[in-house]
């Protein structure tokens, strides 16, 4: 179960830009995150690779939590709103919601839930 200071962490490293960093520090080398309902990407290298391209393909990336993360046992729910401003300078905004289950203070499993359809508006 992640500790609280834990999961603010986490958190901050993302509202602060440091999306790397975070996938670094926090997630267990064999880590999975999920898209939707997509299949998953597995492995801590795997994530930060496809981290890099996502910061690649925009000017800006901002996060910002959305209220409290809820923290259940192994499990933490956190609601997102990003914004991925490309080099037009055209924000786009996201609201998601993120499911984790945690290994004691490693993020094991991340599952985002969010309509794609945003990103086009």
């Amino acid at each position: 179960m992640p500790s609280r200071d834990i999961v603010e962490a986490f958190a901050k490293r993302l509202e602060d830009g440091d999306f790397i960093e975070a996938i670094e520090q926090f997630c267990a080398p064999d880590a999975a995150t999920y898209e939707n309902n997509a299949a998953p990407m597995v492995g801590r290298d795997k994530l930060v690779a496809k981290e890099r391209g996502v910061l690649a393909a925009f000017k800006e990336v901002k996060a910002v939590r959305v209220g409290p993360s809820l923290i259940e046992g192994d499990h933490v729910a956190t609601r997102w709103t990003f914004s991925f401003t490309n080099a037009e300078g055209v924000t786009r905004t996201l609201d998601e919601i993120a499911w984790q289950t945690w290994r004691g203070d490693q993020l094991i499993e991340e599952r985002f839930y969010y309509d794609p359809k945003q990103m086009g508006r």
